[in-house]
């Protein structure tokens, strides 16, 4: 059928490197730390549970979604060993080697271009800002155009022209595909519903949209799953998608814009060149082979 389009990982190299500046645990705990008990100290340094749960809010959901009963001693171990691994590092004065330090300064890098895209970006990611988008690019709008089709997959070329001989014939394309078709939907004659040309495999959609209702492909397509002969039953324009069903792709074009701005705006206020020449030349093409005499 036609293709429609309990062990926790290690922490990131910048939980590795992050230097020790937590506050020493006092001996009298407020009520603020009270409530954000100390789970563990490496050399005096506590790891309290909000650090904890904060390092949990990181990990993939069904990570998250583990009790915490489970989760939370498993990852305290984990962020003690990195604890001990950084301190052991700082002992040897690791970070004062040239190659350490410039891995810091690029994670110092990346660390400010994401604050700063943080910064500029979450603010224009609005339910208003997706809400106007939706009802200018697909409110009151018509849909994407849809077919209903079904067809037929075997797995050769020749089984596939035998089938349109048949077909050519009169022969039932329903009672032809629960007869050849390796297809799952062969019971149901080949059905495949109705559905948009971007649902499909391109090969696969280019012919079925390229039909008029009642006909049928007179030539078997290629694609990867097989060969199919291909009937379109009829044709439609769908209902634009509810404000619900467009929203996460809307909050992605939102998103985009929103970072777009940020760079442009961020390229304008410093002075750029740029130098060609020092970059690798684009490596020439083989001169074409001889023709054969």
């Amino acid at each position: 059928m036609p293709v429609r389009s309990g062990v926790l990982p290690r922490l990131s190299a910048a939980g590795l490197a992050c230097i020790l500046c937590w506050p020493l645990a006092s001996r009298a705990a407020t009520p603020a730390q009270a409530a954000d008990p100390v789970a563990a100290t490496v050399d005096g340094k506590p790891i309290r549970l909000s650090d904890v749960q904060a390092e949990a809010a990181r990990l993939p959901p069904n990570l998250q979604a583990l009790p915490p009963a489970t989760l939370y001693p498993m990852l305290l171990t984990r962020m003690i060993d990195a604890r001990a691994l950084v301190l052991a590092a700082r002992r040897q004065k690791l970070q004062d080697t040239k190659a350490v330090k410039a891995q810091i300064a690029l994670a110092t890098d990346q660390v400010l271009e994401n604050a700063l895209l943080s910064k500029e970006v979450k603010p224009q990611i609005t339910e208003a800002a997706i809400h106007a988008l939706y009802d200018k690019t697909i409110a009151g709008k018509p849909g994407a155009e849809e077919v209903h089709a079904r067809h037929i997959l075997v797995p050769t070329k020749e089984q596939a022209e035998k089938i349109i001989a048949e077909l050519n014939k009169g022969g039932d394309f329903a009672a032809l595909a629960k007869k050849y078709s390796k297809d799952p939907g062969a019971a149901d004659g080949g059905d495949l519903g109705f559905f948009k040309k971007t649902d499909m495999v391109p090969a696969f959609a280019d012919a079925a949209f390229a039909l008029k209702p009642g006909t049928y492909t007179k030539t078997p397509v290629h694609t990867q799953f097989g060969w199919h002969v291909i009937q379109v039953l009829a044709r439609r324009q769908a209902p634009p998608p509810t404000f619900a069903e467009a929203a996460p792709k809307l909050r992605q074009k939102v998103l985009r814009a929103a970072v777009e701005k940020a760079i442009a705006q961020a390229r304008a206020g410093v002075k750029v060149q740029t130098f060609p020449k020092a970059l690798p030349a684009a490596t020439p093409a083989a001169p074409a082979a001889p023709a054969a005499k």
